[in-house]
């Protein structure tokens, strides 16, 4: 009989545990002693870090959403759709125009045009009003524990996060974001924020939850801090006659110039300075192979996210918002 409790006991123990884990406790997890010790070593309190993260709940939505990006499960012609719509580009306009002032003004003192900082928030959280729905205690300690791929970075994002939160006084339980943790109308990860993020109305605090002011001063300061050129092109269409394959097989950064790929017979369609340094893009089109020369603004852009397809769809939209801005659409 006691035999039978005792194994009737551990069941229930092994059950309550299991829950437990599912229920996203992480007190007892290993690495979260590591984190608490990084974080007090900036200065974070020990208690206060400790219950946040005591807080925090695993989703496994979040383990589903980050395993199927868009960009690594649709073809260009498709994943441009997500994106560049008539409503979008309606909508962007619009939020140029409401907010024109202070994007003209950081516009003018960054170099970074309106219409691109518009549409990376138009991209990125159809201009504030899908910002994300998850704790980002939530999305980033389920990612940092239980992700093991890209445990690290999101372990330092975590941190970071713990750190913002901790310096602005803001609730962390209350803070909001993508499934990815990412925050605000640009979405910034925690560690962007920090490095990034403006006070531009001058209240203290760089809102980039609230304040579309502040949203718009950070996402051009990003685009600065990551060497955006003044007038600088962004991205031409190309032909490609029998370029070699090798010629697609580099990253996002340029490292050839327009007249040396044009050599290689990927040439731009358009009159192009050819001392330019730009990378040659293929994409899947609907109606078969489309070919670009992407210049550095453009890899500015990637640097947002690491995609060509991502950078690409701003840059259209941009160029949509702009000409029904203009009244030429």
């Amino acid at each position: 009989m006691f035999k039978a409790l005792q194994a009737i006991g551990t069941i229930v123990f092994v059950t309550l545990m299991s829950m437990a884990v599912m229920a996203g406790d992480y007190s007892d997890r290993s690495e979260r002693a590591a984190v608490l010790d990084r974080v007090v070593a900036e200065g974070v309190d020990r208690d206060w870090a400790a219950a946040v993260l005591d807080d925090a709940k695993r989703q496994q939505s979040i383990i589903d959403a980050i395993s199927r990006p868009a960009e690594k499960t649709k073809p260009w012609f498709e994943y441009r759709k997500i994106f560049l719509t008539e409503r979008r580009a309606r909508e962007g306009a619009e939020f140029l125009e409401l907010h024109g002032a202070t994007l003209a003004a950081v516009s003018a003192e960054t170099g970074v045009p309106a219409s691109v900082i518009t549409a990376i928030i138009g991209v990125e959280t159809f201009y504030g009003r899908i910002a994300g729905s998850y704790r980002v205690v939530d999305a980033l300690s389920t990612l940092a524990f239980d992700y093991p791929r890209r445990s690290p970075f999101f372990t330092a994002e975590l941190e970071h996060f713990l750190i913002l939160a901790y310096e602005s006084g803001r609730d962390p339980l209350q803070l909001r974001g993508s499934y990815a943790g990412a925050m605000g109308y640009g979405q910034f990860m925690p560690s962007s924020y920090r490095s990034y993020a403006k006070d531009y109305d001058g209240d203290g605090v760089a809102d980039i939850w609230a304040s579309p002011d502040d949203a718009i001063a950070s996402v051009a300061n990003y685009f600065v801090r990551h060497g955006w050129r003044p007038g600088a092109p962004v991205v031409v269409p190309a032909n490609n006659d029998g370029a070699p394959e090798t010629l697609f097989e580099g990253g996002l950064k340029p490292e050839h110039s327009v007249g040396e790929l044009a050599g290689q017979g990927f040439a731009p369609t358009t009159a192009t300075d050819v001392t330019l340094m730009a990378t040659p893009l293929r994409l899947e089109g609907a109606d078969g192979p489309e070919y670009w020369l992407c210049l550095y603004n453009f890899y500015v852009i990637t640097r947002y996210n690491h995609s060509a397809m991502y950078a690409l769809s701003v840059w259209q939209l941009s160029q949509e918002i702009e000409a029904l801005a203009n009244g030429d659409a």
